[in-house]
């Protein structure tokens, strides 16, 4: 074989991978055709330690000695300094006169064998070595040594790459430790106290804590503005997963076309618009928890590509044909009576075979007025960060009491919009005044066009008789708007299009037809 076939034949096996144990195996099998050799190892050179460390060795040599720094001592690293010339290849047998080449021997327990140095250098840096080992003394001439010289650039680029890449797994690394550190501050910023876990909320927490670590799929059940993802962020944050993401989905927020790219994401040129590839929700939640919002708006047609993703574990991009692995837990939640839904055939009974392992109802807000008081106080707390007020407001008396005997139908979410609005109300005022709420629904609790009847008729209204006249309700406030600040989405923290489809499925008209804005 002549040099250049070797050179290049030589080179795609030192070149071809980052993975340096890979690299030593291969060019040592490799080379075994043109040297008497019995094995290799790559060091780099650590000049601020004054050390070589050991990156890859192969399997004749002690692999405990992987990874492991020699400190050089002061006469060896007078050696290094003036005999590793570019490209300089040093040839021994077992009488040598090089003292970085006996401490090796000494630190790897070789007694008789001769050996090939090749001192690596890039750009005039020396980056470290390769050593050529043989059984025994004086087995390697020059033309070994010649041969290797032809090896250099090779190396020397490889062992770049290999330090390299090892740089970048060490930033990625730390990058990772980063994020989670900051997204557990920002969990801890953001309210991790759930606030009636020890009164109204106990036996959900009790169940909360049961299933955490289980990794089973949770569904979370309860009339919209409970607190359902409050309770989905426990979960998640409970169990062995609270290193991992927390990736959430509102499944009434996007079209049935748009919902698969946000799931499944789509390679570049899937669809219009396309200009380059996206990864999906389920992507980006790999080795945490999915949240599926509002889980009971999903088409049929998404429901069977949900149900295979959670049967198999895979599934492709929109526009794509590479199968997709992912590991994540499921926590959906909704406000639909889901088994009715499976009745009337809206909704796949294996769909929520799959997803409710583990139910969880979260009681509406007026089943557990004692948490009022409590929310009432952590609302103030958290808003007055937001609107930079320097003490806790004081609260009118006998406003308790209006607020728990109100029904509520907006449950949580509405307290919280209402505690926002009477501090924005406080805050207008010019002498400081009690806080007050009863002019923000009527007259607490006496407005019958705002609290559900106190008789019969409210224990046999529906969910959705409820929410609509809590929509119409929102919507006579804002005078018709449903976008932007103060609009009926923002009052009721929901998407502008999810709340113009649910006033669609309810019947509430908008829009031009009403002379509302939107």
């Amino acid at each position: 074989m002549d040099d250049m076939t070797f050179f290049h034949q030589a080179t795609m096996k030192i070149c071809g991978s980052l993975d340096e144990n890979r690299m030593i195996r291969e060019c040592g099998l490799f080379l075994k055709q043109f040297f008497p050799l019995s094995s290799i190892m790559l060091c780099t050179y650590e000049e601020d330690k004054g050390a070589i460390r050991i990156l890859s060795l192969t399997n004749n040599l002690p692999k405990e000695a992987e990874g492991q720094a020699l400190f050089l001592s002061p006469e060896s690293l007078t050696f290094l300094e003036t005999h590793t010339d570019t490209g300089r290849v040093s040839l021994y047998g077992q009488q040598e006169n090089n003292p970085i080449s006996r401490e090796i021997g000494r630190f790897l327990k070789l007694s008789r064998c001769s050996k090939i140095v090749l001192h690596l250098r890039l750009d005039e840096e020396l980056l470290g070595a390769v050593l050529f080992f043989s059984n025994s003394s004086d087995e390697f001439n020059a033309e070994h040594a010649r041969l290797a010289v032809l090896l250099h650039d090779p190396f020397a680029v490889a062992l770049a790459n290999v330090l390299k890449h090892r740089e970048l797994m060490r930033l990625k690394d730390l990058l990772a430790e980063d994020n989670q550190y900051l997204r557990r501050e920002l969990h801890h910023i953001s309210g991790d106290e759930i606030v009636g876990a020890r009164f109204g909320l106990r036996d959900v927490m009790e169940m909360v804590w049961q299933v955490a670590p289980m990794d089973a799929n949770v569904m979370l059940t309860g009339e919209t503005g409970v607190g359902k993802e409050v309770i989905a962020n426990a979960v998640h944050y409970a169990s062995a997963r609270r290193n991992g993401p927390l990736i959430k989905v509102n499944c009434g927020a996007f079209t049935e076309n748009l919902l698969d790219s946000e799931l499944f994401g789509h390679e570049k040129g899937a669809f219009t618009g396309a200009m380059q590839g996206k990864r999906g929700r389920f992507e980006r939640a790999h080795k945490g928890s999915l949240f599926l919002d509002e889980v009971g708006e999903l088409s049929p047609a998404a429901q069977v590509r949900l149900l295979r993703v959670l049967q198999d574990g895979c599934f492709e991009r929109v526009g794509g044909s590479k199968s997709i692995s992912v590991d994540v837990r499921i926590i959906a939640a909704t406000h639909r009576n889901l088994a009715r839904m499976v009745k009337n055939g809206q909704f796949r009974q294996d769909l929520l075979f799959r997803l409710n392992v583990f139910p969880i109802h979260i009681p509406a807000l007026r089943e557990r007025k004692s948490d009022i008081p409590e929310l009432v106080h952590h609302f103030i707390n958290r808003k007055r960060k937001t609107y930079n007020l320097s003490k806790h407001p004081v609260i009118a008396p006998g406003t308790m009491e209006q607020l728990t005997a109100y029904e509520w139908p907006g449950n949580v979410r509405e307290l919280e919009n209402m505690v926002e609005r009477a501090l924005i109300r406080h805050m207008s005022q010019e002498e400081e005044q009690p806080l007050q709420f009863s002019d923000l629904v009527g007259e607490l609790p006496g407005d019958n066009a705002t609290r559900p009847d106190s008789g019969n008729t409210c224990e046999h209204r529906t969910l959705d008789e409820a929410m609509k006249q809590h929509i119409f309700s929102v919507m006579k406030n804002t005078g018709g708007r449903i976008q932007g600040k103060n609009g009926a989405a923002d009052i009721l923290n929901i998407h502008p299009s999810t709340l113009r489809s649910r006033m669609d499925k309810l019947g509430i008209p908008y829009g031009r037809n009403t002379g509302a804005g939107n």
